[in-house]
């Protein structure tokens, strides 16, 4: 239970410091809507969200209400499309099908996101894979709430670079069709290495085949926390500096159990995960490039920054594991360039390049997110970012992820907004040179030795 002196704590940091509930994410199972008949499967799908989660966004606007706590999205994720639609989808155009049917029932039952038009080939493709994956571009243009997601590689199986060299040239066409939105639809697409089956956050949730029928899990943000309690002990040794960030992560992990376990109660689901991510939004003081100045850095990007980062994400992760023993997800520290205030600054300033923020994906919960590119970069230099990205989770054993938007129309230095939560970003600067020859070539690169475990 929470005592007394915690809520106050916990009142603070809600009306002073940004912290909230970011998401509470209802995980579906739509294996059972399997049916060879396109029609029968989309109405299946359809039937399936709208009677499961139809009082979702109410019971999250009552526990908001109830605690006091505030819950920013309320999401669904689903099984991998690619699985549930093999048997009916023919085309691509059987894909965007499904696709429609996913935003109508998302938007029936009056939830944020809905994620999980996805694949999963880190090893290989099969026909729907294929077909799944080139419906993507036309799928997200003609949607509102869809989300999609890609994992790409794992530590087990290598890095699909047949998927890669492909993803670069969705990337880009998906970029195309939203043009007139200053390429939102990329905001809805992430590929990834070593996917969790139990993430809560946008855009790469999806609901993994080795979970439950129906799971509820919520994801917890409070960078704006974090900064808070960092004020409090400048100057202070390493030592002092870990403890605070542990404490604190320890606190706003205990609001997202609340939180999850009423949510569990009241609907009906059982409890999966908290995530525990310092999620940043546009909102002055909810940064996480801030929390890395107030460790000691001028500017996010400035030598240390990857040394800081690594900092923040083990100490936040220790805090969380002692609040609940069901910590999963990504849980760490998100960097994405658009939904940070002091990333973008940084960005803008030169402080913070694509190369550091590369660097910085080795010690970070995600990877290169919410990155704006200039409307003229190759889709082949898109699938070597994507290829260098997938090699750090390989290496790492850890998730790594790229949601690259390259802007139509646009050029370094000019700005594309996306409105919301996904904020605004500066055009960065990419690489010139060729990697045409290194994409271009067929298979996959095998997984590292260390893999090799049984």
């Amino acid at each position: 239970m929470i005592n007394l002196k915690e809520a106050a704590e916990t009142n603070a940091m809600i009306e002073k410091e940004n912290l909230d509930v970011r998401t509470i994410t209802l995980g579906l199972s739509l294996l059972g809507c399997i049916d060879p008949d396109i029609g029968r499967l989309c109405d299946n799908i359809y039937r399936r969200i709208t009677e499961a989660a139809g009082g979702l966004v109410k019971a999250g606007e009552e526990i908001s209400r109830d605690f006091g706590v505030p819950i920013v999205n309320k999401r669904i994720s689903v099984t991998p499309v690619a699985l549930v639609g093999a048997s009916a989808c023919h085309t691509s155009a059987d894909y965007v099908r499904i696709a429609h049917t996913l935003d109508e029932a998302a938007k029936a039952v009056g939830v944020n996101f809905l994620g999980g038009y996805s694949a999963l080939v880190s090893k290989g493709m099969t026909a729907s894979d294929e077909l799944l994956i080139r419906s993507i571009p036309e799928a997200l243009a003609g949607t509102d709430v869809l989300c999609s997601s890609v994992n790409l590689g794992s530590t087990k199986t290598g890095i699909n670079m047949d998927a890669v060299r492909l993803m670069g040239s969705i990337f880009r066409e998906t970029a195309e069709l939203t043009a007139d939105r200053d390429s939102i639809g990329c905001s809805k697409l992430v590929v990834f290495c070593n996917a969790p089956d139990d993430n809560p956050f946008m855009a790469g949730a999806f609901h993994g085949v080795t979970e439950a029928d129906s799971i509820i899990n919520v994801g917890v943000s409070g960078p704006g926390v974090v900064k808070t309690a960092l004020e409090s002990v400048r100057g202070e040794s390493f030592e002092v500096l870990c403890e605070t960030i542990k404490k604190t992560a320890f606190k706003v992990t205990r609001v997202g159990m609340l939180v999850a376990r009423e949510a569990s109660r009241r609907l009906g689901v059982p409890f999966g995960i908290v995530d525990l991510s310092l999620a940043p939004t546009p909102a002055v003081g909810d940064s996480v490039a801030d929390i890395l100045c107030e460790i000691g850095l001028e500017k996010a990007g400035a030598p240390g920054t990857t040394a800081a980062l690594a900092l923040l994400n083990d100490q936040v992760k220790k805090g969380g594991v002692m609040a609940s023993s069901y910590v999963g997800g990504l849980s760490g520290a998100f960097i994405p360039v658009s939904e940070d205030q002091g990333m973008i600054s940084a960005a803008e300033c030169g402080a913070l390049t694509l190369e550091k923020l590369e660097a910085m994906t080795c010690v970070c919960s995600v990877g290169l997110d919410m990155i704006a590119v200039p409307g003229d970069t190759k889709d082949t230099t898109i699938a070597g970012i994507i290829a260098d990205e997938m090699a750090i989770g390989m290496v790492n054993g850890k998730t790594t992820a790229v949601r690259i938007i390259p802007v139509i129309g646009k050029k370094v230095g000019e700005h594309a907004s996306f409105g919301g939560l996904l904020g605004e970003a500066p055009i960065m600067p990419v690489n010139p040179y060729s990697c045409d020859d290194f994409v271009n070539r067929k298979g996959r690169i095998p997984a590292p030795i260390h893999s090799f475990k049984n």
